[in-house]
């Protein structure tokens, strides 16, 4: 799934920063739901998936931290499973949208400081940010961008989105940057580009040094506009 490689690339920036492990719940552990959850287990954190289906949670029960059966619209059974405690709490619920929503409204009753929903359109998300949901993904519409990328600027390995027009991005470093060092290349000043991680084979430099020389085979982890690391990739 096109999803997982966005969200490995945030959880993998998240370990090169130096960030602490984290606690997330995801409620709604179809298949969007399940590659959240064991990808953030894959990544070292602790999660709690929530499930109506007790087949799917027996399912899942050696997978992840645990895995509970309840009904996410009740709140009752929200407060029982400490829900405010968590993190991050992801609602991926994607064929009930009024299950989706009530359970974002039950969330933020709550007091839970940052949940992320899932919606198939541009209307389901205009609804779930109205009531109170501080993100919304729509996992298809993000693949399908993110492949266009890919397609068409192939140095382009991984991009996370921050906003509109800017990113987070993996790419290869450019055959004009090779043998040069991060002063000499100066992308900063040429293109509005912040080198946060370079990746040499089985190792991590975070925050690189001026003075750090660029070979053939580096992975440059950089944040700036999309315009700019587009034309970057062209070099």
């Amino acid at each position: 799934m096109a999803y997982d490689r966005w969200l490995v690339l945030a959880e993998r920036l998240r370990g090169w920063m130096g960030r602490a492990e984290r606690e997330y719940a995801v409620i709604g552990l179809g298949r969007f739901g399940t590659s959240l959850a064991l990808t953030l287990m894959e990544r070292g954190h602790n999660v709690l998936g929530i499930d109506r289906s007790r087949e799917i949670v027996q399912r899942l029960a050696d997978q992840l931290t645990q895995v509970v059966a309840l009904d996410s619209t009740d709140e009752d059974a929200l407060r029982a499973v400490d829900i405010p405690s968590f993190d991050t709490v992801v609602v991926a619920i994607g064929s009930d949208f009024e299950s989706n929503l009530l359970t974002t409204v039950a969330l933020k009753s709550l007091g839970v400081r940052n949940v992320i929903c899932k919606a198939s359109t541009e209307r389901q998300r205009s609804i779930l940010l109205r009531v109170g949901a501080d993100r919304v993904v729509l996992p298809e519409q993000e693949a399908g961008r993110r492949l266009a990328q890919v397609l068409t600027a192939p140095g382009i390995l991984d991009q996370l989105e921050l906003e509109p027009g800017y990113s987070i991005t993996e790419l290869e470093v450019p055959e004009a940057l090779v043998g040069h060092t991060l002063a000499e290349s100066d992308l900063r000043r040429r293109f509005g580009i912040t080198v946060l991680v370079v990746k040499r084979k089985q190792s991590l430099v975070v925050s690189p040094p001026a003075d750090y020389v660029l070979e053939k085979g580096d992975l440059l982890v950089v944040l700036g506009a999309n315009t700019n690391i587009s034309r970057l990739n062209e070099m």
